[in-house]
């Protein structure tokens, strides 16, 4: 019989919302600060490592609360350093953290030494047609403790490597992108809590300018979060610089097309003062001609945004091939040429499945190749 006693995520609680949980069972309110800096200061994954919690409070927070809500089961690395994380979730299905140990050259991460790529869903719903994240479609949304997890596990796996980072207040990482698995915008809510417990200080004290969200361009979404205070940055999955190119890739351009989805980039980047990100990446005879370049550079200049150039990482399954070099210079010399604001990505990770989902689709489609064997 499946137990239908589901904690809640400690994960999702403020400070006020913890002091009145103390409140509630009689404990002092003074504990909250020390609970929170043993969750985000100290980032323990067991009860009895708070240490200073009387052993009836720490049973109490045993059984009313969840800690960790997953498992690190794997980690996959590249030669150049990319480490993908496989997490197993408490309901036993998998979600994929990235870890990128090198120099980031776009905009705002010109400083960066390690960047963390988390995921927001299991799956994704919005069939983006280069990424590996919807071929077995959507399933849920992740919890907030579940994308905060995800950090955790990063922070753990670093200080078995260096030790005399443990029990550091300073993070193993220089920024956080919601790119991973999934539309960070359809879970709408974890996110945004995850980003505010991040941002603050009770929290793990991260700045907001070294986060970033990722959106295959929701634009109701996107209007909602003009208005939110936290100074965080924007990266729009453009990938086609006309309706008829990006719908070929993008879905989801059918229902919002680019005369929606660029007033609502106009709309954040005006009352964020923020500089967008516009993500594109090049397809071989789908988004690569020279006359699509001409458009991307228009619309960037309309956004004053910055072009991040992704050449096609193969996905087994889907067709599209990568332009070659030359076609990819071209491409930028016309970015270059209009004064825009542009990188190509290096590639990373391609020999670890480092596309968004491959890995966890794999472990998925192997787990269901032993079941189907076990049933025979």
């Amino acid at each position: 019989m499946v137990s239908t006693n589901i904690k809640e995520s400690i994960y999702t609680l403020t400070p006020e919302d913890l002091s009145a949980e103390l409140k509630a069972t009689k404990f002092p309110a003074f504990r909250s600060k020390q609970m929170l800096d043993w969750l985000y200061k100290k980032r323990v994954t067991e009860w009895d490592q708070m240490m200073n919690l009387p052993k009836k409070m720490r049973f109490w927070l045993n059984e009313r609360f969840s800690l960790l809500d997953s498992k690190h089961i794997t980690t996959n690395q590249a030669g150049d350093i990319t480490e993908k994380l496989l997490v197993e979730l408490s309901d036993t299905r998998y979600i994929e953290t990235v870890l990128i140990r090198y120099p980031q050259k776009g905009v705002g991460q010109e400083d960066s030494r390690n960047t963390v790529c988390v995921s927001s869903q299991v799956g994704c719903a919005y069939g983006c047609k280069f990424c590996a994240s919807g071929l077995d479609g959507w399933k849920r949304n992740l919890t907030q403790g579940e994308i905060l997890s995800q950090l955790i596990h990063v922070c753990k796996l670093e200080e078995t490597r260096t030790p005399d980072i443990a029990n550091n207040e300073n993070l193993p990482f220089d920024n956080i992108v919601f790119m991973g698995m999934g539309e960070p915008l359809a879970n709408y809510d974890a996110v945004i809590g995850t980003i505010r417990t991040l941002n603050s200080e009770w929290g793990m004290n991260f700045g907001a300018r070294r986060i970033t969200i990722s959106t295959c361009g929701l634009v109701p979404q996107m209007l909602r979060l003009a208005d939110e205070p936290i100074q965080f940055r924007l990266a729009i999955s453009l990938h086609g610089a006309s309706n008829e190119s990006r719908s070929q890739i993008m879905p989801i351009n059918r229902k919002y097309p680019l005369e929606e989805l660029i007033p609502a980039a106009e709309a954040f980047s005006q009352k964020h003062g923020r500089m967008l990100t516009l993500e594109f990446i090049l397809i071989k005879g789908v988004n690569d001609s020279l006359t699509e370049a001409k458009r991307l550079s228009k619309i960037a200049k309309r956004l004053h945004a910055h072009v991040n150039l992704i050449p096609y990482n193969t996905v087994e399954g889907l067709d599209w091939e990568r332009p070659n070099l030359a076609r990819q210079q071209a491409f930028a010399e016309v970015l270059k040429s209009e004064n825009i604001s542009h990188t190509i990505r290096k590639e990373k990770g391609h020999s670890i499945d480092a596309a968004c989902g491959q890995l966890r689709l794999r472990k998925e489609q192997e787990r269901a190749q032993k079941q189907e064997e076990i049933q025979e």
